[in-house]
């Protein structure tokens, strides 16, 4: 399976007919938040790929009007406080950012997003008493606390993130939000069992389902 992860940049390479020439037949797109619903669901149109989907902290209210009702009428999935299974893959999702001034849409407290977690947990046991594992793949908007995050509050991650994926073992927790400058930066750390992946602004990921 090749999924294709994206965040926070309109991409040219992307926003194209020509996509599939550039990056080759996509199987699944995973959003991790901060993204204009038009361009999101044009790469779904011409890469005829499903595509699961977090907001970000800078969600616009249109999200929420006619083009959010079109949107997911037309496939795309909102995967926040969720845990689903496509085909042999198991996904969960978690929006937003650190909460960092008055408008808390999108924004949680630690102690929010620790609830946020939780509310996950009865689907992922059940998950391992079905299939033998809690999850594949988390999607989340920010990145853990001190694995790709930024020393300013609007960029911190969230401490909880950790003893999720310790607890809970997934395969991968495909962040967002902090924009890469430079080419050196770390964008992908692993943390006991699960690879930490910062998407921005995109990635390819081959997948094995036959190895879940």
């Amino acid at each position: 399976m090749r999924i294709l992860t994206i965040s926070d940049k309109v991409l040219s390479l992307l926003y194209s007919p020509a996509i599939e020439s550039h990056i080759g037949k996509i199987d699944l797109i995973l959003s991790c938040g901060d993204l204009p619903l038009y361009y999101i669901d044009f790469i779904v149109s011409m890469t005829n790929a499903p595509c699961f989907f977090v907001f970000g902290n800078h969600a616009p209210s249109s999200e929420h009007t006619h083009e959010m009702v079109d949107f997911t009428s037309s496939g795309g999935v909102n995967l926040d406080d969720k845990v689903v299974r496509y085909g042999n893959l198991l996904l969960a999702g978690l929006e937003g950012s650190r909460r960092y001034n008055r408008r808390p849409r999108y924004q949680y407290t630690e102690g929010e997003m620790v609830w946020k977690c939780l509310k996950l947990v009865p689907a992922l046991l059940w998950n391992k008493v079905w299939y033998g594992r809690y999850l594949d793949v988390l999607i989340t908007h920010a990145p853990p606390w001190r694995i790709h995050d930024g020393n300013d509050l609007a960029h911190q991650g969230f401490h909880c993130f950790r003893w999720f994926m310790k607890l809970f073992k997934p395969k991968y927790l495909i962040h967002g939000h902090k924009h890469v400058y430079r080419h050196d930066e770390i964008t992908t750390t692993k943390f006991f069992e699960t690879t930490v992946i910062n998407t921005y602004p995109y990635r390819i990921i081959e997948y094995d389902e036959e190895k879940t």
